[in-house]
């Protein structure tokens, strides 16, 4: 048999730590998909299955090496979610290692005053 592909075995993490994380309204889900080129980030409320806030780097705004964009994301997503009120989160990391670029959306996301 062969093994599973990096993308199958990131999919099996994802699910498995989907069973112990759920956003809430009070304290919604920051979701992080990451593509070869691009970073995207959205705020979720499980409970009511609504995206609150989503931000990407595909919009071309940004400028930077990968790791610099995500961060600005980061900071863009906390941004947008103070102003909706929404301080504390839920950091799903989707199956991916917490380090390079999801490690920077989240310390951008920090920085920016957003709880996790």
């Amino acid at each position: 048999m062969f093994a599973n592909s990096k993308t199958e075995s990131r999919k099996k993490r994802h699910r498995s730590i989907r069973k112990r994380i759920a956003g809430s309204t009070e304290r919604p889900r920051l979701a992080v998909f990451r593509s070869t080129r691009h970073i995207y980030a959205q705020v979720i409320d499980d409970l009511s299955q609504k995206t609150l806030v989503s931000t990407s780097d595909a919009d071309g705004k940004t400028a930077g090496k990968k790791k610099e964009r995500a961060k600005a994301v980061g900071v863009a997503i906390a941004k947008k979610c103070l102003e909706k009120g929404i301080d504390k989160v839920v950091f799903d990391r989707a199956g991916y290692k917490y380090h390079g670029r999801v490690s920077a959306l989240a310390d951008g996301a920090r920085e920016a005053g957003l709880k996790f």
